[in-house]
């Protein structure tokens, strides 16, 4: 168990040392590309709602076997050669982790309001956001930057790393698929409706347990911010059904709460005004500092779930031992 502990360990300082580069062939955009033909043939062989849903469950399947069995089986292929599998296990389970590129792609944000260039900051949020970006105030920038950070806290950084910790590389990597799947066609708007009804549920299915998580370390970490742990959870608790997601208030919820900010409220999708109810309390005015605030929430959280898990492995390890 210490061996798969310390795969894990190494695959997040990878993943804090270099992130997502540019130069490495990331298996997502592989994934990614075989959504898309799936959906442009399903589109074509859909003949009414009905059948455009049941591909979108075809494509959950598709796409969840492919994700877990292509790892498993390289896995399974090296097993004998115990160097090779644990470089390779490390190599996978990094590239499902996105704690660095969220960072990076946060502070490029944060980076363009700094210089005050509000028109870079709109476009480097696009990168990031699946809101219209066009028109945003900088506060509005702010709240939609800081919320993306804590959602991911979960979606990229804490349900992978659970995901990993329980089966290993090949179901951090099927979580990957289906929560890329979700992110491509798991819209509410007429176009994605029927399509993304199954990719949508399987994805809110698979982060009902991190996300609570998630937003439980977000609050234990409140304190690195100066924020108040007790007043997150209660933050967290009171405003976690203030989201359309069952999943999404609670690190959203839990990091207003450690920053004494309100997140949520109406945004625009694909030209459609979406209203979102609000989360936490405005005890402060939304300011660029909170964009920081939340990335060392974000790493705080990942980095107390790391050592929590060592420290259970070795208990467990040497538990056993004594058998």
């Amino acid at each position: 168990m210490m061996y798969i502990a310390l795969d894990i360990v190494l695959a997040v300082i990878l993943d804090f040392i270099l992130g997502d580069p540019r130069w490495l062939p990331h298996p997502i955009i592989y994934i990614g590309k075989l959504i898309s033909l799936l959906e442009k043939n399903a589109r074509k062989l859909a003949k009414s709602h009905i059948q455009l849903k049941l591909f979108g469950g075809l494509i959950v399947i598709i796409i969840g076997l492919v994700s877990f069995s292509i790892p498993f089986l390289i896995l399974e292929l090296v097993k004998p050669f115990t160097a090779v599998h644990h470089i390779l296990n490390i190599l996978i389970i990094w590239t499902t982790l996105a704690a660095k590129s969220l960072d990076k792609e946060a502070s490029n944000v944060y980076n363009s309001l700094e210089n005050k260039d509000i028109k870079d900051a709109r476009i480097k949020l696009s990168y990031i956001v699946g809101r219209d970006t066009k028109e945003l105030s900088e506060e509005e920038i702010i709240r939609a930057d800081v919320e993306t950070v804590a959602e991911n806290a979960s979606d990229g950084v804490i349900a992978p790393l659970i995901f990993a910790i329980v089966g290993g590389a090949p179901l951090a990597m099927l979580y990957k698929g289906i929560n890329t799947m979700d992110s491509m066609l798991g819209y509410k708007n007429e176009k994605y409706f029927y399509i993304g009804f199954f990719p949508a549920k399987i994805d809110d299915l698979f982060n009902l347990i991190p996300a609570r998580i998630t937003g439980i370390f977000i609050a234990l970490v409140a304190p690195l911010i100066g924020g108040n742990i007790l007043e997150s959870l209660r933050i967290m608790i009171r405003d976690r059904k203030n989201h359309k997601s069952p999943n999404c208030a609670y690190p959203e919820a839990a990091a207003a709460g450690a920053m004494k900010i309100q997140l949520g409220g109406t945004n625009s999708y694909f030209g459609e005004l979406v209203y979102k109810p609000t989360l936490g309390d405005k005890k402060q005015n939304l300011d660029k500092k909170h964009i920081k605030e939340v990335i060392r929430l974000m790493y705080g959280s990942e980095i107390l779930v790391i050592i929590i898990y060592v420290i259970i492995a070795y208990l467990i390890t040497n538990t056993f031992k004594n058998f």
